[in-house]
């Protein structure tokens, strides 16, 4: 016994050094400077010059700091308008524009609820926007910061993406929590992608922020541009500041503390024309692990204009069975609340591959139910609650808003990794919810216990027992068919081998990812992190631009 603590113990311990490991993302601020010009010029042009005076007034004098940028601003727009093509106005402008916004930002000013009359070069600007269509997009619940202020490192988040055309990049990070984010599926803590364009008339300039995954252009005094865009920096400063994969671990082991956090987040904002990839991660994970591809994804054009990202988070120590329930209730909620929206796509990682199957999945009425209790709901000796819980964990159809599935290195048929001692013992550690515990007697009661080809249950199944290939669900759930209206494709890694079929991610074997019917299965050499790899990025973005060119439904 006391042997079998230590090695509880140590497995702890292991499984906490590896949660608290480097950061994914790490963000400083740098203080940016105007880029030389090419060539000897004489003298600055005006953009120039009131760009020059107007740092010099930034700590002094941030009112009339705000104008000479203004200034910079507009006599850089003056020049776009007769040649679009200007490179050297083009970086006057964007550079002038972001610095309006880093000096508000540090001097606290706010030109947002009330228009601000700022002393500049020639006379009084007089500083305002454009009322956005979004009721949640209010620029003074953000703090803007420009993207050129921040330098970006991590594994995460390289390459950096970005657009290059005209406007000031921002990323607008919510001060405070309105009390609407959770029901319009916004995270807690918003970081979104801004760029934010200027409209003189006469000594009035007019800040417009548009979204730059939504639209491609600005509008420069009547010039039509390619707008400027920073895709990665909101992402890699929310890695940065939010940390979401510390919370990987806790809620493998301690899933009821995090029970809220089973939710949809969107990582933008909601658009009825784009088709909602919805991506599902796996065990001991976070939405953070799909930061890689939701950053290579944002750089395709093609993309970018016909699909929105979503995220589905949940506490990886639940049953699958459960955490596949928490996804129908979360897809119910987004059906009541954007009830236009397009068919899903869901894109599932290991655990993630199979709660995202069961969205397709057909229990052929209690089927799923008889492989445990044997007998109908209705015969079988459950209190109301019990019944009512388990039926919606155990009954289901296939949801019709669900349009295809990709799954990555996805174990259908279960993982030896689950069975033996490091599993078991893991799955030992994991902390029962009170809700399970107080029903699981009568659970197992009514049960079959005396199946010889399935282990005999003396407790609930959490969701390592439920990877299992020897587990009653996996063995049940393998029997069930998939509906063959919606389109399913297959990534699965190899680990660089090259000798599937024999093969092995490392955590899933071929013989597991597998699937007959995938419309195309994809091997990469790669361990079970394939959905970040790569080959396995780029196989996901080809299948999302050939859906586009299908009958999609």
């Amino acid at each position: 016994m006391r042997s079998a603590n230590r090695v509880k113990y140590l497995l702890i311990g292991v499984l906490a050094t590896l949660s608290a490991c480097a950061p994914l993302a790490k963000v400083s601020e740098t203080r940016p400077k105007l880029d030389a010009q090419h060539g000897t010029i004489p003298e600055l042009r005006r953009s120039e010059q009131a760009i020059v005076d107007g740092q010099k007034l930034e700590r002094s004098d941030p009112n009339r700091a705000v104008g000479f940028y203004l200034a910079g601003v507009e006599a850089a727009s003056t020049e776009l308008r007769r040649d679009s093509k200007d490179r050297m106005a083009l970086r006057d402008y964007n550079f002038a524009l972001s610095r309006v916004f880093a000096v508000i930002r540090d001097s606290h000013l706010n030109p947002w609820t009330h228009s601000l009359r700022v002393p500049g070069p020639g006379g009084e600007y007089l500083l305002t926007h454009r009322p956005h269509a979004n009721r949640l997009w209010k620029p003074e619940d953000y703090d803007l910061i420009p993207t050129d202020e921040l330098d970006v490192r991590g594994k995460f988040v390289l390459p950096r993406i970005t657009r290059q055309g005209a406007g000031a990049s921002l990323v607008a990070v919510r001060i405070e929590q309105s009390p609407e984010t959770k029901q319009q599926f916004v995270a807690a803590r918003v970081y979104f992608a801004i760029t934010a364009v200027a409209q003189f008339s006469e000594r009035r300039c007019e800040i417009t922020f548009i979204d730059p995954l939504a639209i491609e252009t600005a509008n420069v005094l009547g010039r039509n541009l390619p707008s400027a865009a920073d895709f990665t920096a909101p992402l890699a400063l929310g890695l940065s500041r939010e940390r979401p994969e510390r919370l990987g671990l806790r809620a493998l082991l301690i899933p009821e503390k995090f029970a809220e956090k089973a939710r949809l987040t969107r990582l933008q904002p909601y658009d009825s024309k784009k088709i909602p990839v919805l991506f599902v991660h796996g065990l001991q994970d976070t939405m953070a692990t799909w930061a890689p591809m939701v950053n290579t994804l944002r750089a395709d054009p093609v993309l970018r204009r016909n699909y929105q990202l979503w995220v589905f988070s949940y506490p990886s120590g639940y049953p699958i069975p459960y955490s596949a329930l928490l996804l129908r209730r979360e897809l119910d909620a987004l059906n009541k609340v954007f009830p236009n929206h397009r068919p899903i796509v869901l894109i599932g990682h290991s655990m993630g591959g199979i709660i995202s199957r069961l969205m397709i999945t057909d229990t052929n009425g209690d089927k799923l139910w008889r492989s445990y209790f044997g007998k109908s709901p209705e015969q079988t000796d459950l209190s109301q609650e019990s019944r009512a819980l388990l039926t919606k964990a155990l009954i289901f159809k296939p949801r019709p808003d669900v349009a295809r599935v990709i799954f990555i290195c996805t174990p259908h048929r279960g993982s030896m990794m689950a069975k033996n001692p490091i599993g078991r013992m893991a799955s030992s550690i994991i902390r029962a919810p009170a809700r399970f515990v107080t029903l699981s007697h009568e659970i197992l009661q009514a049960s079959v216990q005396d199946d010889p080809a399935v282990m005999r249950m003396t407790r609930i199944p959490n969701s390592i027992d439920t990877l299992s290939p020897n587990n009653r669900f996996v063995k049940s759930m393998n029997t069930l068919p998939i509906t063959k209206s919606v389109p399913y494709h297959s990534i699965i890694g190899d680990r660089g081998r090259g000798d599937t079929p024999n093969s092995s991610d490392g955590v899933v074997a071929y013989w597991s990812s597998h699937l007959d019917g995938a419309k195309s299965e994809r091997i990469v050499p790669s361990s079970h992190g394939a959905h970040q790899n790569a080959q396995s990025i780029a196989e996901v973005a080809r299948i999302l631009k050939e859906a586009v060119g299908s009958k999609y439904r």
